[in-house]
């Protein structure tokens, strides 16, 4: 059902290889459309994050005023949301919108045979590390300690620096809106499912992992400006 979907996308990444001379590149390329596709929807999110924030004092009040029956407050806050077509989650529909082309680059890479031909895009790598490659091999065929295993190093730091970037601006504007507290605790940690991702994900899924991370993260700090830190 899915391989003519994956057969177009493997057909893509190679059509775009071929001018830049690098199939990592491509798949740079690749990611950066696939974010500019959903921009409209991280902008709609984004003014759905400002009501949120202009909400605060309202959820605050109904915080300090049914505190002591939480299904009152949940109904109340429902109500509020609903009324001004805000989300207290404001932000998490372009990170579900994409999977799907996550779980295309990943089916690309992760599949030896396409249409009926070996997938050639396996052999194409970055410096050296075939694509299609995982870590857990790349320790096994080469040992912790040698090229193929420094590359995906360099890709997990990247992916915890960005993955930090995200937490702290998490923290500083989700406030106390999300709930419940076990949710808004959990929320700041959710970015560095990355780096465990890429434990096990092909280099390929790493590097588009990283791009649209690295994406989101500076269009979330230009998006976000006019939002005020909650708390």
């Amino acid at each position: 059902m899915f391989d003519p979907v994956i057969e177009f996308t493997a057909g893509l990444i190679t059509a775009l290889a071929q001018p830049l001379g690098s199939t990592a590149l491509a798949i740079v390329l690749f990611t950066i459309g696939v974010r500019l596709l959903l921009l409209p929807l991280s902008v709609m999110q984004a003014r759905g994050e400002r009501v949120r924030a202009r909400l605060a004092p309202e959820v605050q009040e109904l915080r300090r005023r049914h505190g002591r029956d939480p299904e009152r407050l949940r109904r109340e806050l429902t109500a509020l949301y609903a009324r001004e077509k805000a989300s207290p989650l404001a932000g998490c529909l372009p990170g579900f919108a994409q999977m799907p082309f996550f779980m295309l680059m990943y089916q690309v890479f992760a599949s030896s045979v396409i249409a009926g031909h070996a997938n050639a895009l396996l052999t194409h790598g970055l410096f050296g590390v075939p694509l299609g490659q995982q870590f857990a091999g790349a320790v096994a065929g080469f040992g912790l300690l040698s090229g193929p295993t420094l590359v995906f190093a360099g890709l997990f730091l990247l992916l915890l620096a960005v993955a930090s970037v995200t937490s702290r601006r998490m923290r500083r504007t989700m406030g106390d809106q999300v709930q419940p507290e076990m949710l808004r605790r959990l929320m700041p940690l959710l970015p560095f499912g990355t780096l465990l991702a890429a434990a096990v994900l092909p280099l390929a899924a790493g590097l588009y992992l990283l791009v649209t991370t690295a994406w989101a993260a500076g269009e979330r700090a230009t998006l976000y400006r006019a939002v005020p830190a909650t708390g």
